[in-house]
């Protein structure tokens, strides 16, 4: 069974019957106290974040695309609490035992990797050549603070969080324990699908997503191009973790990221329009 697949599966919710939502209740106003005595203030959510290839891996690299799918999951951490969230990479995962002892199985990674890099640095789309390593979100005034990587470059870069207009659904089910709820949205020509419980009433979530009545658990952009899943919720407070804004890249505002990513985007577009017939990447196979 492929990695795509198998994260596939762990979106599709068990069903179980559970108290209706009170819609109209959201609609005027989010009372905590009326969400039962789960409710938390701080915390901890790991999440499993897969984002989608934008490009066609050749018929003779199907040995490598479970691989290729691996290379581009990772395991996410978001801390919250009342007022502030920030998500950052698994630090566990950062300090396992990193790969590189011989084997097959370590060549074929680093084969992958290499074949994933080359392919990724021709597609002239977004999602391929950017990554969010850190959001930091301030709920009270709306702020948000990112360290994101975009063709080798890392930016920390400030703005606004996005005001998304969800849309509340009727659906709920149950997830790691928890009920949760439909809420969908369509922000800058993207379909976003978030599932979030009311029973941990902050208005936080994976990146720059959030702003529900409840904390969201599993978020898909796109039908799947970009997957969030939760695997672990901890409620037991932060401890003497604190949440602060990242620090790390070249400082620039919101408006002048996304200045320079069409940029850069439209650079590769001209590129790969202005003649230059390539023989399509076959991974180095031959």
């Amino acid at each position: 069974m492929s990695t795509r697949r198998r994260l596939r599966q762990r979106f599709q919710f068990s069903l179980r019957a559970a108290l209706p939502v009170a819609l109209a209740g959201f609609a005027a106003g989010f009372a905590p106290a009326a969400l039962g005595a789960q409710a938390a203030q701080a915390g901890s959510v790991h999440y499993l974040r897969s984002v989608q290839f934008d490009f066609e891996v050749p018929e003779r690299m199907a040995a490598f695309r479970d691989r290729l799918a691996a290379l581009n999951t990772a395991s996410m951490v978001l801390r919250f609490d009342g007022a502030r969230s920030i998500m950052m990479p698994d630090p566990e995962e950062q300090e396992a035992t990193p790969r590189g002892a011989p084997g097959g199985s370590d060549r074929m990674d680093r084969r992958a990797l290499g074949m994933a890099m080359r392919l990724r640095m021709g597609s002239a789309s977004r999602s391929d050549q950017e990554d969010v390593v850190q959001a930091y979100v301030d709920f009270g005034s709306g702020a948000i603070t990112e360290t994101r990587e975009f063709m080798g470059r890392t930016f920390l870069i400030s703005g606004d969080r996005p005001a998304f207009a969800w849309k509340l659904g009727t659906e709920q089910r149950e997830f790691l324990g928890y009920m949760v709820q439909q809420a969908t949205a369509v922000h800058d020509g993207s379909e976003i699908e978030a599932w979030f419980t009311p029973q941990i009433p902050v208005q936080a979530g994976p990146g720059q997503y959030g702003g529900l009545p409840g904390l969201i658990l599993v978020l898909t952009v796109d039908g799947g191009d970009l997957l969030y899943s939760a695997t672990e919720v901890n409620l037991d407070g932060l401890g003497d973790v604190a949440i602060a804004p990242p620090t790390d890249g070249e400082m620039v505002t919101h408006e002048e990221y996304e200045a320079l990513v069409a940029e850069k985007l439209e650079e590769i577009r001209a590129t790969r329009g202005a003649g230059n017939r390539r023989r399509p990447f076959d991974g180095g196979l031959r």
